[in-house]
């Protein structure tokens, strides 16, 4: 099968190429990029698309995914934990929904129910059920604090053999990516932030068992020594690190080939705009919330400067904050960390890209055919993505989940 779509401006996953572009796919590969002008091979292409001088990037990666935190922008649940069912088709409801949204790759960062995303991943892999590339993650594990701070499900237990045998069941389940909550979470228990939840012996085990089994790790940590932990476990990619010093932030910097940063901003922006009902106090919610980006607006631009790869991906699947709203952290990456909307773009395409692993996030010969076709140019505004409505296509792997009007078999 073999796709050109023609007369495109193309945002590379770094920046816009001068002048308009024909991109060839071929299966489920970009197989040539040409001047508009000059299309070579054109002549076998099964599906003709006119980009009509529209943007072609690549899809956007979700790098901090939470599928089974039901809440959608087409169904909103009241309550966090669901019946494993109703669990089910909310996860495969909002894997539908981050695609349908211009997200063709998604890391998870943790799931409400064991096995379910390697479940769906599995579907998705298959063709059975449409959603983005999905490296998958089991139950956060999240062990009570020194101050019995309940924050998760402890998950086979304490000490370092336990957390042995959580990666070898892993390995078994067929998860990519472990979560582990290092740090409590002051949002849900205030003042627990700064609790560390695991001993340095036990994230020391998480580390060897999890590079011996060839797994990521994805941590939740807040203060310097849960960043510590992380680091020296080896971790794929810290969310938050709100409260880094300056010493920790040395550490991240240190790391920065090989562990990605995610600051998580679009829940605290959602918190502090959340109005909910009298009977539900949001107060330390928001509270820890606007503690966060005052710090984030300095830490992020400051790592950014140094080289840290720093993603988009905010805790999305909350009623206040549901799936389908992802593409807003491009604009808050703008409004609140100094980001050009070129630089949002890449943190959403090309570095989230190489948090999967995958020849994905780039408009490149040889890379996988993930690309969208957009009304208007995000080069220059970021929130055009927030509308469904003006990605006119979205390509996963050579395939159309949404063809543009006008395409030509």
């Amino acid at each position: 099968m073999a796709t050109l779509i023609r007369n495109v401006r193309i945002f590379d996953g770094e920046s816009l190429l001068e002048g308009a572009h024909s991109v060839l796919v071929e299966g489920d590969r970009i197989a040539a990029i040409m001047p508009a002008g000059s299309a070579p091979g054109a002549q076998d292409a099964d599906v003709v698309i006119d980009g009509d001088g529209r943007i072609l990037m690549p899809g956007m990666v979700e790098s901090h995914a939470h599928l089974t935190w039901g809440s959608s922008v087409e169904k909103i649940y009241h309550q966090f934990i669901l019946p494993a069912d109703e669990l089910k088709v909310a996860a495969w409801r909002n894997a539908r929904v981050l695609l349908d949204h211009g997200f063709t790759s998604a890391y998870s960062a943790g799931a409400l129910g064991d096995g379910v995303e390697v479940e769906l991943a599995r579907a998705i892999e298959a063709g059975e059920t449409p959603g983005p590339r999905l490296v998958p993650s089991t139950l956060e594990r999240s062990p009570e604090g020194a101050e019995g701070v309940d924050t998760g499900d402890v998950f086979n237990g304490r000490g370092p053999d336990a957390i042995r045998s959580f990666v070898a069941y892993c390995k078994d389940q067929g998860v990519g990516s472990l979560k582990l909550v290092v740090s409590g979470e002051d949002a849900l228990k205030p003042g627990s932030a700064q609790d560390v939840l695991y001993t340095d012996e036990e994230m020391a085990a998480a580390g060897e068992a999890a590079r011996a089994a060839g797994l990521w790790i994805a941590t939740h940590a807040y203060y310097p020594k849960a960043i510590d932990l992380a680091l020296k476990a080896g971790a794929r990619i810290i969310y938050h690190a709100s409260y880094a010093d300056e010493a920790a932030a040395d550490a991240m910097i240190a790391a920065r080939d090989k562990t990605f940063y995610a600051p998580s901003p679009g829940v605290s922006i959602a918190a502090l705009e959340a109005t909910p009902p009298p009977h539900i106090d949001m107060s330390h919610m928001k509270a820890s919330a606007a503690e966060r980006m005052a710090l984030e607006s300095k830490l992020v631009p400051a790592l950014k400067a140094r080289g840290m790869r720093i993603l988009i991906g905010g805790d999305y699947g909350f009623p206040f904050n549901p799936n389908g709203r992802n593409a807003r952290d491009l604009q808050i990456f703008v409004d609140h960390f100094g980001y050009t909307p070129a630089e949002a773009l890449t943190a959403a395409t090309a570095l989230g890209g190489e948090l999967m692993g995958l020849k994905v996030g780039r408009v490149q010969a040889g890379w996988l055919a993930d690309l969208l076709l957009v009304d208007g140019d995000p080069t220059q505004d970021v929130a055009i993505l927030q509308d469904k409505n003006r990605i006119a296509m979205i390509m996963k792997g050579g395939a159309l989940h949404k063809a543009p009007e006008g395409a030509a078999a």
